[in-house]
């Protein structure tokens, strides 16, 4: 197995990746374009270690794995090092901290579900569709099943599963747990969608966005 390391320019390189070839990153198109492509250019490397930073943990994997996606490199295993507690480490089951480090170096991957929008931006954790003004108009479904039509006052909120159809969304309750809806796809569409992934809300609304599951898996190394 050959191993290549993703490190956040801000996060210390464990001793336990000291001897991997590590190229150093920042959560921007630019460098996480560059950062990838040089840490797969090699067609022997078949793990990829993500150390991500304290904040925007999920956001930082997501890119990476938005970059594999693109590159057209799903063979490579992604090992996502965390080194707190996320949403995407609770979707997927993962640790964080040195448990994830050491899952990282020992553990096996698994072919799950890769969840996406249609702009080619991998989900990790968790996504959302809400109005500008706070008020969503149009439409949103999860497959055949409709969230909701007309005008909202809730988001939509949407999240990955580690099991087929793959994805999830609800319209977000304030004082009860969301009712989650499974499907292959979340749409909404409808007047200035604002599209947040990973905790990271886009610059611009849209008319329409749409985050499913992909025709390929991922691979994914979990406990």
């Amino acid at each position: 197995m050959t191993v290549s390391v993703i490190c956040s320019t801000d996060v210390d390189l464990p001793a336990e990746f000291s001897d991997r070839a590590v190229t150093r990153a920042a959560n921007t198109r630019d460098s996480m374009r560059a950062a990838v492509a040089k840490a797969v250019a090699g067609s022997d490397v078949t793990r990829l270690v993500v150390l991500a930073p304290a904040e925007g943990s999920d956001a930082f994997c997501a890119a990476v794995a938005s970059r594999l996606l693109v590159a057209e490199r799903l063979d490579v295993e992604l090992a996502y090092v965390a080194p707190k507690a996320t949403a995407g480490t609770a979707v997927w089951g993962l640790p964080h901290g040195h448990d994830a480090i050491t899952l990282a170096g020992n553990g096996t991957a698994q072919e799950l579900p890769l969840i996406r929008d249609d702009a080619a931006v991998v989900i990790i954790g968790s996504a959302r569709h809400s109005g500008v003004d706070g008020e969503l108009t149009g439409e949103s479904i999860v497959d055949n099943e409709r969230l909701f039509l007309g005008t909202s006052r809730r988001d939509v909120l949407i999240r990955p599963t580690r099991h087929q159809p793959g994805v999830q969304g609800a319209l977000a309750r304030r004082w009860r747990s969301p009712r989650w809806v499974s499907g292959r796809a979340v749409q909404t569409g409808g007047v200035d969608i604002v599209v947040e992934r990973d905790g990271v809300r886009a610059p611009r609304p849209v008319k329409r966005s749409t985050i499913y599951c992909h025709h390929e898996p991922w691979k994914l190394v979990c406990p």
